[in-house]
């Protein structure tokens, strides 16, 4: 298993993130991932989309315990009775007696964190969750869960690609060995066509997406959850540990123009778009 590992945590370092994948696409996306070898999982009450992940696992020759799955407390699910009725609402959704991990999906000003955390941490004390997290936290979030956290917090799942820098929470993470998951690491869809990506992976006969996969998986303390639904590109997400990109690649890609960022958005947002 290629893993990163942070709080003496191994987690798979490439997951299969399954937003705005219902029904049976995401049952079939979530089942092929499987079979291709993934063993991490991402989804989400408001993704609507954990009976699919969960029929998925059960579909699946693979031991539950050898799948890394990772769920997130819906917006409205925030206050302590919330916290632990959702939870047992997404076990048994998902057709499982525990969660790996489980995130508090965005920060919310009107239930305490406190309140929060005390609900996810008496469920990791239960076995009915491995771990706990947040995700889209800035930094001073994060280290006030950290504060109130009697179990630690595994991850901050937050947006980083080659467009949207995280240079300043990733030193935090790593400083205090936390996992940033990233998210749209692909900037939906906006790296396929980078030139300077094209340029790398022509070196290695490699994709754009999976030159941007292998610059997030080479960093320290992070893991990362592409989503996709093809067979294909589902396997091509993970097949990129057979190649490591040198230190003048590895930060060709993190400081791209101004121009090069600008067009990877617009790139982005066009077949954004154009699935909607």
């Amino acid at each position: 298993m290629n893993a990163t590992t942070a709080g003496g945590v191994d987690v798979p370092s490439v997951g299969l993130g399954t937003w705005r994948l219902t029904g049976e696409r995401c049952r079939e996306a979530a089942r092929t991932a499987l079979e291709l070898g993934y063993r991490h999982l991402d989804t989400a009450q408001e993704y609507d989309n954990e009976r699919q992940v969960g029929a998925a696992l059960r579909d699946s020759d693979v031991d539950r315990d050898d799948v890394f799955v990772t769920t997130k407390l819906g917006r409205g699910n925030r206050d302590y009775d919330g916290v632990r009725r959702s939870t047992e609402e997404s076990l048994a959704k998902l057709g499982t007696s525990h969660v790996d991990l489980l995130l508090i999906h965005w920060p919310n000003v009107t239930t305490p964190l406190r309140e929060t955390l005390a609900a996810m941490n008496e469920l990791l004390e239960e076995g009915k969750v491995r771990h706990v997290g947040v995700s889209n936290f800035e930094i001073d979030r994060l280290d006030r869960a950290r504060e109130l956290s009697e179990h630690g917090i595994l991850t901050d799942q937050v947006q980083y690609n080659p467009y949207w820098s995280q240079t300043e929470l990733l030193d935090y993470c790593r400083i205090h060995d936390v996992l940033l998951t990233a998210y749209s690491p692909l900037a939906h869809g906006g790296v396929v066509d980078d030139p300077v990506l094209e340029a790398i992976g022509d070196r290695y006969d490699k994709s754009p997406a999976q030159v941007a996969i292998r610059w997030l998986v080479q960093q320290p303390n992070v893991a990362t959850v592409p989503k996709a639904t093809s067979r294909e590109h589902i396997a091509a997400n993970r097949d990129v540990f057979d190649f490591e990109l040198d230190d003048d690649e590895m930060e060709r890609i993190r400081q791209p123009s101004r121009a090069r960022a600008a067009a990877g958005f617009l790139r982005s947002r066009v077949r954004e778009l154009g699935c909607m």
